[in-house]
């Protein structure tokens, strides 16, 4: 199986009054296609960090990161939209949906900055609301949907743009256990239909439906283990 995401010696400083204060020490890690992958570790370990610099949304200070054959590392921030864009979907903890827009025109909304026509935007929403079970709910605005499916239409909007990684950070962290447990199972209906899922979670319970936990401390990782459940 080929990599979609290559890290070698990543390293993340932050400066703060002069002084440079090291998040991440220097982090090897090798993600295959279509892998689902949790990564674990209390505040402070470097994992939020972590998360960011896979989501594009930050740059390593040091090391490379090899994306679906890019290397992101040394991107400008035009071109880390475009890669954004195109190669991830998120999926966070507070939903970011707008409240005014209907359920297919939030899922849509990555596909404006992708300068797509109305009606396939529209079209490939469907499909992805379809996807989470959630097509008829298609024109309810959020304040008519549950949490659970407020964070389903989440999730559709990740996955519009056919996304090489799904990012899911800790997408139960505000949903109460039955609801997670509904979520947790579309994951896994989203991981068997072929997408990269990488879960950042500090829930133990969460990070079972992963096939394989990263676990990471003081900047480092600390573990890497299969999860014995999905052997």
């Amino acid at each position: 199986m080929s990599s979609v995401i290559q890290l070698r010696g990543i390293e993340k400083s932050y400066f703060m009054a002069g002084q440079a204060i090291p998040v991440l020490k220097g982090i090897d890690l090798d993600i295959l296609k279509n892998e689902y992958v949790a990564l674990m570790g209390p505040s402070g370990s470097g994992k939020s960090t972590l998360m960011n610099i896979l989501g594009c949304l930050d740059s390593p200070t040091k090391g490379m990161y090899n994306l679906n054959g890019h290397d992101v590392s040394t991107m400008s921030d035009d071109e880390l939209a475009e890669i954004r864009n195109t190669q991830i979907g998120f999926v966070f903890q507070q939903f970011n949906l707008l409240p005014r827009l209907t359920a297919a025109e939030n899922v849509a909304l990555p596909l404006v900055y992708a300068g797509i026509s109305k009606k396939e935007r529209i079209d490939r929403a469907m499909v992805a609301l379809e996807k989470v079970g959630l097509a008829d709910r298609s024109h309810h605005k959020s304040n008519e949907l549950s949490g659970g499916q407020i964070q389903r239409v989440a999730i559709a909007r990740a996955l519009v743009n056919n996304p090489a990684i799904l990012l899911a950070d800790e997408p139960t962290g505000n949903l109460d256990s039955k609801t997670s447990v509904e979520v947790m199972e579309l994951f896994g209906k989203i991981h068997s239909g072929g997408n990269t899922v990488i879960l950042v979670t500090h829930e133990e319970d969460i990070s079972q439906y992963a096939h394989r936990v990263v676990r990471l401390k003081d900047g480092n990782i600390e573990t890497d283990t299969l999860n014995k459940s999905h052997r």
